[in-house]
């Protein structure tokens, strides 16, 4: 993990009260409690799912959760939530779904319907919008996607507007097992700061965490089970077929180690066999590769566990995507729903990566606090252009 430098471990409660940010399409939190970690001051996080309350809340003691569909939500809500903070900060990550690979080259082909016709799509013009419309505007915007959100019109459509309003924006494609998370998981990062330059900060590590640091001292666990003191540390239940399937598979194998009758029909085809990493086992030795929303399933990807038979646990999944272990996903109790679960857990933004999004903010803003008193003289920015064109 990256070091806290000492300019990070001198900052103090007030700067990081000064510090206000609002996280839209917020999930369980795991951008929130990255930023959190890097010393900003969430202090809402708004999403349509409301199961997402329960973590948000629980885990970020402050923050509140607001149940709200994004292109629904008025300017002046946001503008309640900052009150009168001195920097203000505008996160979020629209869901990537339509921005996918996947979604690309099959979703909705058999439908003759265009993949922008997903309403998803839109919700990234009303991130535009509310950054337009807020008096004043935000000091700094911070959005992550998929590597591929920029081949879009619509992504383009948002940077424009930025830089239109009077942004300095910075776009890149991270790998964010550069900058401490235990998983190879390349994501496209923007930061726009009213205010000058800005850019993510450099990787301050050059050796990377494996899925051994991050999963190898939990509980053995036969799929199916669920630990008893954990009840996250749950696996799904392998058929007899799979469960014969992992048993020949080898750690950063794929099905072409098992025996013939073991593999699948499609496999044997020309365009299967272009599919190596599905049914597949990590390796301890190494980041894992990005999860999915079905990191659950043996069968979606090489999310097979590096020893044991049986797929990744949802335990196992949060812990590879940045969440401490005492992170809680659900109410003392409550029923585990793998597919929900794991839907949520494999939307989230890594934490690893939102503090390193949190501490390049923080670089930015401090000598801003530093020098201009009680707030920054933002005339110029709440008079430019009020919606993003």
């Amino acid at each position: 993990m990256a070091r806290m430098t000492q300019s990070e471990s001198e900052r103090s409660p007030r700067l990081e009260r000064d510090v206000v940010c609002v996280d839209l399409f917020c999930g369980a939190g795991g951008l929130t409690h990255g930023l959190i970690k890097a010393g900003l001051n969430v202090v809402a996080g708004v999403d349509f799912d409301p199961m997402c309350r329960h973590p948000y809340e629980v885990n970020h003691d402050g923050a509140v959760f607001h149940h709200a569909d994004i292109a629904a939500l008025p300017a002046s809500k946001l503008d309640e939530w900052f009150g009168r903070a001195r920097v203000r900060v505008l996160a979020g990550c629209a869901p990537c779904q339509p921005f996918s690979n996947y979604a690309l080259r099959y979703q909705k082909k058999d439908e003759g319907i265009s993949i922008e016709d997903d309403e998803r799509w839109s919700l990234l013009d009303h991130f535009g919008r509310l950054v337009a419309e807020m008096k004043p505007m935000p000091d700094v915007v911070t959005m992550e996607n998929v590597p591929t959100v920029t081949r879009h019109a619509v992504f383009k459509t948002f940077k424009q507007g930025l830089e239109r309003l009077g942004y300095h924006v910075w776009v890149n494609v991270i790998d964010c097992a550069l900058y401490g998370l235990p998983q190879r998981r390349r994501r496209t990062v923007l930061l726009a700061s009213l205010h000058g330059d800005i850019r993510l900060r450099e990787p301050t590590t050059s050796t990377s965490n494996t899925v051994a640091d991050a999963i190898k001292y939990l509980p053995v666990l036969k799929h199916g089970a669920t630990d008893k003191h954990d009840p996250l540390h749950t696996a799904s239940r392998l058929s007899n077929l799979n469960y014969d399937r992992i048993r020949h598979s080898k750690p950063g194998g794929s099905w072409r180690d098992w025996p013939p009758h073991l593999v699948a029909k499609c496999h044997s085809k020309t365009s299967g066999k272009k599919y190596p990493a599905v049914y597949g086992r990590m390796k301890y030795d190494e980041p894992a590769p990005t999860l999915t929303t079905q990191f659950y399933g043996f069968g979606s990807g090489r999310f097979g566990h590096p020893t044991q038979a049986r797929a990744l646990s949802l335990r196992e999944g949060a812990l590879l995507q940045g969440f401490p272990r005492s992170y809680s996903f659900l109410p003392d109790g409550e029923p585990i729903q793998i597919k929900a679960l794991g839907r949520m857990i494999g939307n989230a933004v890594p934490v690893d990566l939102g503090r390193a999004i949190g501490r390049s903010i923080m670089d930015h803003v401090i000598p801003l606090r530093e020098v201009r008193g009680s707030r920054v003289d933002r005339g110029t920015c709440a008079r430019r252009s009020s919606s993003l064109k």
